[in-house]
């Protein structure tokens, strides 16, 4: 691929100092990785060093390829795939190893998948015991990727993940070998069912008793029905965005459905390009140079753009750590004020990613921010040098796949909006501090005109009690709903997204209400203002463990603000609760190394650094 003209010469100063100050922050241990990463690059990968007996395990299993292997003047790729059947994000992977091996074949190389890693869905756990185990999750396929990627067999990697922890665990353990040349790969959305206002309406509808879970269960089979991603904006799709604009996957790929030729397309051309940027080349590209600060401020300049998954805030710095680099809530909050929010896409519309995707997608969202100065341009890539690269559509004329220049404007400014007339000018994400701690909100999906709560608090240790408080008519005036000892060393920090039908409920009886919680929501999330990732945590002796029933509490998504608004607050003693209950069943007694050792929500709350 050769580079476009496409290079915005001044980017803005705003980027420009949070770039500054972020690479200032993280020099020492930035520096530390490099060396690292460089050393092991001079070593290369030890198979010409194995002995014959490590290299006959190594080989054993691999036919017709074990004399390449053995002779060692050929790249060999290691597969890392999260495929399993429960996610229908993840189902497509199941023959995509086959076509890798295909293209390496048809290059002269060969392809090995070198493990698999876990991968959970999030809609099967929502409001479930497993949920506790979802954030540690990202740990885990961190390490599972390791251990795969530590047989140190491989030239270059591909890396087969999509949803909500998966792609930030890859992405960990991709920094951890940053020697290694490495290409992520999509599998796409699934095609557009009912509408998501319309699956949400039903949901709203079975938390007042207006249809029946027969009714409701129809409403979300239509929804989600098919191979691909869920087609809402929230954490996987985010997670999509996120790799294209870091320059990790083929310009172009996120959003191609699976099951189509170019689908297919794109997957050999990845296999083919993770071939063409290893050390056998002259294009040798290890992940660990594109995973630099630019990199990390464009993946949340593309964020704050597309009004992206809260969890990104948790993810990012998380991943940013195992390259080196240290990110912290501030400069998301920084970039969020000066990025326009160009892309409408459900939660914060009525379009799925399809439609976005439709309107001109990321190729004219990313040539937007460069031409405002908003991304930084001289970044590498897996597709090459620039980040213009990624202006680019894929095309498959004739069977023969091709990056085109598109058209420069947006098919439908309903969903996507040039730089210079954007929805909203600034970003999609907000952090709040004050006397409870640190947090976030995504604004983006909230009503300006609920931005602003200011109510007594209702004050929660488990999410299930809100419900039952809602079935039995006790919210009837503006509330503050703190849900605490929901933080990662509490129970793991769960998603609280099924609250969201429930609190909407409220909101729409003219109350005016907020969420406040240690915990997470779903990247779906939106509508009620939700300060979440509020840290330090209640398990930690954090304020918000010092809440009362009754307490005013101030939740100012605008000023970016949250407090307690009562004389003497900060003087009081937290609270305890028994959290033995969260130790046991569904596997969570073997999660409590994590629950110890997990950081706060502002690092990333991550148990491995």
């Amino acid at each position: 691929m050769s580079p476009n003209a496409r290079i915005a010469t001044v980017i803005a100063p705003e980027i420009a100092n949070v770039t500054q100050r972020i690479i200032e922050r993280s020099r020492p241990t930035r520096e530390t990785y490099l060396a690292r990463i460089a050393e092991a690059a001079e070593q290369g990968p030890a198979r010409a060093h194995l002995s014959c007996g490590n290299q006959a395990h190594a080989y054993a299993a691999m036919g017709d390829d074990q004399a390449t292997l053995a002779d060692g003047r050929a790249p060999n790729i290691g597969i890392v795939t999260a495929y399993n059947d429960m996610l229908s994000a993840h189902k497509p992977y199941e023959h995509y190893p086959d076509i890798i091996r295909e293209v390496a074949h048809q290059n002269g190389a060969t392809a090995q998948v070198a493990g698999g890693v876990p991968a959970m869905c999030d809609g099967v756990t929502q409001g479930q015991t497993g949920m506790e185990l979802s954030l540690f999750s990202r740990d885990t396929i961190a390490l599972s990727a390791s251990i795969a990627m530590s047989h140190n067999c491989y030239d270059a990697a591909l890396y087969m993940g999509i949803c909500d922890k998966i792609v930030p665990g890859l992405i960990m353990a991709a920094a951890a070998f940053g020697h290694v040349p490495t290409v992520f790969v999509p599998a796409g959305p699934m095609t557009t069912g009912i509408s998501n206002d319309e699956k949400s309406r039903a949901r709203q509808k079975f938390a007042t008793g207006e249809i029946t879970r027969r009714e409701l269960m129809d409403s979300e089979m239509k929804a989600y029905h098919g191979q691909g991603t869920c087609t809402f904006y929230g954490t996987a799709n985010s997670n999509q965005m996120l790799m294209e604009v870091m320059g990790l996957h083929l310009p172009g790929a996120s959003f191609v459905n699976p099951g189509t030729a170019l689908r297919d397309a794109l997957t050999r051309e990845a296999a083919k390009r993770a071939l063409q940027i290893t050390a056998f080349g002259n294009e040798y590209t290890p992940v660990g140079a594109i995973l630099d600060e630019k990199a990390f401020v464009n993946g949340i300049v593309g964020l704050m753009a597309t009004g992206g998954s809260t969890n990104l805030v948790l993810h990012l710095p998380a991943m940013a750590r195992a390259a080196g680099i240290i990110l912290d809530l501030e400069d998301f909050s920084e970039i969020s004020d000066v990025v326009p929010l160009l892309a409408k896409v459900y939660p914060n519309g009525l379009a799925d990613v399809n439609h976005f995707h439709a309107a001109g997608g990321l190729s004219y969202l990313i040539g937007e921010l460069l031409d405002a100065g908003l991304l930084h341009a001289d970044v590498k890539t897996v597709a090459g040098e620039g980040l213009s690269l990624y202006t680019k559509e894929p095309k498959l004329r004739d069977g023969v796949l091709s990056f085109e220049e598109p058209e420069r404007e947006s098919v439908n400014d309903k969903i996507l909006r040039p730089a210079s007339d954007p929805f909203q000018k600034s970003g999609g994400l907000k952090e709040l501090r004050g006397n409870l701690g640190r947090g976030v909100m995504k604004v983006s999906a909230v009503k300006p005109e609920h931005h602003v709560v200011e109510a007594k608090a209702r004050v929660f240790q488990d999410q299930h009690d809100v419900k039952k408080a809602f079935q039995a008519g006790e919210f009837t005036e503006d509330t503050v709903v703190v849900v605490r000892f929901q933080g990662p060393r509490a129970n793991g920090m769960p998603e609280l997204h099924s609250l969201t039908p429930t609190l909407a409920v409220l909101q729409d009886r003219g109350l005016k209400v907020a969420l406040v919680t240690d915990g997470r929501m779903s990247g779906a999330s939106g509508k009620v203002p939700a300060c979440i990732h509020v840290s330090p945590e209640a398990a930690t002796g954090g304020p918000i463990a010092k809440l009362k029933d009754g307490d005013l509490v101030r939740v100012d998504g605008a000023s970016g603000t949250l407090d307690v608004l009562e004389d003497g607050f900060e003087a009081r003693t937290a609270v305890t609760v028994d959290l033995s209950a969260n130790t046991v069943g569904m596997g969570r007694e073997l999660f409590e190394t994590f629950r110890q050792n997990a950081g706060p929500a502002t690092e990333g709350a991550c148990s491995l650094f």
